[in-house]
């Protein structure tokens, strides 16, 4: 059994009062994995007074200092990379193909996105007739990340913080610490001086709070739900900290009866159930045209039945489990309420799928005939269950579109592309993806409303973390 320690000050410690662990659980088998050692409050003391002290001298480096080890962490990332696969895998159940393709790359995807970026930035430059501006780091920075996409969140923030010259106190997911600790490895074999990366083990309750709260953090970068999001934004308030959020999303995906309906169907669909459902940005509200929604709901449930669930560990198209028994039960309860509420189960439902008896397997399930009050229209679920809501126009699509709290990205299908563009403008969301175009690293990632603040990824990401001074009479 591994039990997972911290990182402090350039060393792997042991919680220094706390005597708590916690069990890392495959959700594919339920089989403990490793344990974490439970941080508390003077851990996070002596993690966010180590980067205090760091950034006095780390903070003042040059860009070109901070590339070489940013260089290194990439290359190191790059040679250990079958690692982090294996670690994503056991740790949240991605299939191994997923976690190959996409998970860990976002690992070198961002960290070299980051510095592509910042090789383009002026970090100091004259302005006006004697004015300097200089771009510098922000300072103590604490990074809180989830364990949906665990290295895409991880290097999408301590990428652009290490870029910026700030100094890190991380705090991973409990759920997925595997990846992070490996993360960890790899940003000490890079080199980085001591207390510039630190990351404390612990839940939201044992250490939250206390680095949220403490009056030597300068900033707080966190990504979860909308509900921890508000009692992050509070705990930072008192200090007048920065606090950058992604939050979470119930984004629509609208269906117009001119689109080829069997591939935008299909793609939708699949791209709902990625991750087994377990994305922020999700696809999960399919809104579909009046005179094609029967079709389309055929089309859906029919592409469906063609999903499949497997061993995460073998390579192949199938889906794997969600990433916990909270969360299978979460999903489970919603889906009854979504039966409750009246909506028409056309793929899949209640309890566990046949044949998967262990582990936290969820049926890939399309309600049809839903209203957009209905609870898993205005939930967000993280599991792979999708919506389908018909809707009379384009404005009418609109309305529904954006009647939601959260705002963090929709998807169009319209062969009409100047139709496409006017219904992208008039969403209120981070990220509008026409006809099944993707997003690559140097876009910005974020949403509206309760979907979050700020952006991530890319030039955009380096902004969060960066101070810009002006010195006056300096070309005097």
């Amino acid at each position: 059994m591994t039990l997972l320690k911290s990182y402090i000050d350039g060393r792997w410690v042991l919680p220094v009062s706390g005597q708590g662990r916690m069990d890392v659980i495959n959700p594919a088998t339920e089989d403990t994995v490793a344990e974490i050692a439970i941080c508390e409050a003077d851990d996070v003391d002596l993690a966010v007074m180590a980067a205090r002290r760091a950034f006095a001298d780390f903070g003042l480096t040059s860009y070109a200092e901070r590339k070489v080890l940013l260089q290194k962490l990439i290359a190191i990332f790059e040679r250990r990379y079958d690692e982090m696969v294996k670690a994503i895998t056991t740790e949240m159940g991605a299939p191994i193909d997923l976690s190959h393709s996409s998970q860990a790359a976002c690992g070198p995807g961002h960290l070299d996105a980051t510095l592509q970026a910042a090789d383009a930035l002026d970090w100091e430059r004259k302005m006006g007739s004697s004015a300097n501006l200089i771009l510098e780091p922000v300072g103590v920075c604490v990074l809180i990340t989830p364990w949906n996409w665990p290295i895409n969140q991880l290097a999408a923030k301590i990428g652009p913080a290490l870029t910026a010259g700030c100094t890190i106190v991380l705090k991973p997911s409990e759920v997925s610490p595997l990846s992070p600790q490996l993360f960890a490895e790899f940003i000490d074999e890079a080199g980085f001086p001591a207390g510039v990366f630190n990351m404390v083990h612990g839940t939201g309750a044992s250490v939250g709070n206390d680095l949220t709260s403490h009056p030597e953090v300068d900033m707080v970068s966190f990504t979860g739900s909308t509900k921890a999001g508000i009692m992050v934004a509070k705990s930072a308030a008192d200090t007048v900290k920065r606090v950058s959020q992604e939050l979470g999303g119930k984004s629509p995906n609208i269906i117009f009866a001119d689109s080829d309906l069997e591939a935008a169907v299909e793609r939708g669909v699949r791209h709902c159930f990625n991750n087994s459902g377990q994305s922020c940005n999700a696809p999960t509200r399919m809104l579909v045209e009046a005179s094609v929604y029967e079709r389309v709901v055929q089309i859906a449930a029919k592409v469906a039945a063609t999903v499949t669930l497997g061993d995460p560990m073998q390579p192949g198209p199938h889906l794997g489990p969600v990433v916990s028994k909270v969360q299978f039960d979460k999903i489970q309860h919603l889906i009854q309420v979504g039966i409750d509420e009246g909506a028409r189960v056309v793929a899949g439902g209640v309890g566990k799928p046949a044949g998967f008896e262990r582990g936290y397997y969820v049926k890939p399930t399309i309600f049809a005939d839903v209203t957009n009050q209905m609870t898993i229209a205005r939930e967000e679920v993280f599991g792979p269950v999708l919506c389908l809501i018909p809707f009379a126009d384009v404005d009418e699509a609109i309305a529904i579109a954006n009647d939601t709290p959260y705002g963090l990205a929709a998807y169009v299908q319209c062969a009409d592309k100047d139709k496409a563009r006017y219904v992208a403008r008039r969403i209120r969301a981070g990220s509008v993806h026409l006809n099944g175009a993707g997003q690559d690293y140097c876009s910005p990632f974020g949403g509206f409303k309760q979907s979050g603040n700020g952006r991530e990824w890319g030039e955009f990401g380096l902004h969060d973390f960066i101070e810009y001074k002006s010195v006056n009479g300096f070309y005097a």
